[in-house]
């Protein structure tokens, strides 16, 4: 903490055991992610996979492991949210990533680069520069006090348009994209989840209240935003699950972690108004801080697919080559055919071959109108030799 002189203070008691509770978080978090997924694998290869709409990974035990861990993972972080700010706690999720790409890596065979290692090192970087220049946590004495916090008209606007948002993206964009994008089902995680931090946060503090003495589970309040945090964090469990199952986990870490933190963030500032009592110099530190958590996430985004000394369009030849191997193991066509579908696969082939090649686009069109030229000289020959 960084008071208004520049000098530094410390953090605050709170602030400390909220930072504990986040740290713990992103462990349990980062590891379900790698459990959940092989439970989805296992469930996949016996039953109708998640991302196609089904549900047999509920009988799959190890998917249930890896939920208990998420579980736990939650309650730290619902914790955490009790006694330090969200603009604290969220952007810490990013060591959740590191854990996720360092096991899928280890576990899963899904390959880290050595940019996505650098990308881990900015993360936590930029999650070291927030905590020391995080704000206090407010004081707050009662539920009815986040309630009113709640109702004002900014934030109302804001939770109108998340929710609009999230319906329109399941109605129309789901059926439609959900299975190609990995923003469809990641957005509609992102969006709801800002909701439920602000509801978990709220409930938290209507726990602590209570377990200090003052009750605070006779209001109605406390047992609606009770009621938001159990349908925000159900279908975010639900959409996660299709994202995890259909998408790359490397991927679909950071890009949830991006999007989630900065939704969060925004509510968290317009709701609970944590830069209110900061200067200029803190904001634009924390908001440096969050940029080269960013920047760390789109490095492992990027790279997720990559293995040291090897580029994604090296691994665009491979595959052509596997192409070209299956070709050479196909039998030939009978003399009725006269070649001429054989030559067509060919010409194909190197049709492709040819748009994914980094030569000059002269020379690949030259090079196709050869191979087309040459094609009616094949027939000729078949059929003089008829």
């Amino acid at each position: 903490m960084v008071d208004s002189g520049g000098s530094y203070k410390g953090m605050s008691s709170d602030n400390v055991k909220g930072l504990v509770l986040a740290l713990s978080s992103s462990l349990f978090i980062g590891a379900s992610f790698i459990v959940k997924k092989k439970g989805l694998k296992r469930a996949g290869a016996s039953g109708l996979r998640a991302g196609s709409g089904g549900y047999s990974y509920l009988l799959e035990p190890l998917w249930w492991i890896g939920m208990i861990t998420m579980i736990v993972g939650e309650i730290a972080n619902f914790a955490a949210y009790a006694f330090a700010p969200a603009i604290l706690v969220t952007p810490l999720g990013a060591l959740s990533i590191i854990i996720s790409a360092s096991l899928a890596h280890i576990i899963l065979h899904e390959k880290l680069h050595t940019f996505g290692i650098l990308g881990c090192a900015l993360c936590i970087v930029g999650s070291v520069t927030i905590v020391l220049h995080a704000p206090q946590e407010r004081d707050i004495d009662s539920v009815l006090e986040v309630w009113n916090l709640a109702t004002e008209p900014a934030f109302l606007f804001y939770a109108a348009g998340v929710v609009g948002a999230a319906i329109l993206l399941i109605v129309q964009f789901v059926p439609l994209y959900g299975k190609s994008h990995v923003m469809v089902y990641i957005g509609v995680c992102s969006l709801i989840g800002s909701l439920s931090v602000m509801s978990v946060k709220a409930l938290g503090i209507a726990l602590k209240l209570t377990f200090s003495g003052t009750n605070q589970l006779g209001y109605p309040q406390t047992w609606v935003f009770t009621v938001i945090v159990l349908m925000c964090i159900l279908t975010q469990m639900n959409y996660l699950n299709k994202a995890l199952d259909t998408f790359n986990t490397a991927v679909v870490s950071p890009i949830y972690y991006v999007m989630f933190t900065s939704l969060t963030i925004l509510a968290s500032i317009i709701m609970f108004k944590d830069w209110d009592g900061q200067n200029g110099t803190q904001i634009m530190t924390e908001l440096c801080g969050f940029v080269t958590i960013l920047s760390g996430t789109f490095l492992l985004h990027t790279t997720a697919d990559m293995v040291d000394g090897e580029s994604k369009g090296t691994t665009k030849n491979a595959d052509l080559s596997s192409e070209n191997h299956l070709l050479l193991r196909l039998p030939k066509h009978s003399e009725d055919s006269k070649g001429f579908a054989q030559e067509g696969i060919i010409l194909s082939l190197r049709r492709q071959e040819s748009a994914k090649s980094p030569r000059p686009a002269r020379q690949i069109k030259q090079q196709e109108e050869d191979l087309e030229a040459a094609v009616p000289l094949r027939r000729q020959e078949s059929s003089s030799r008829s």
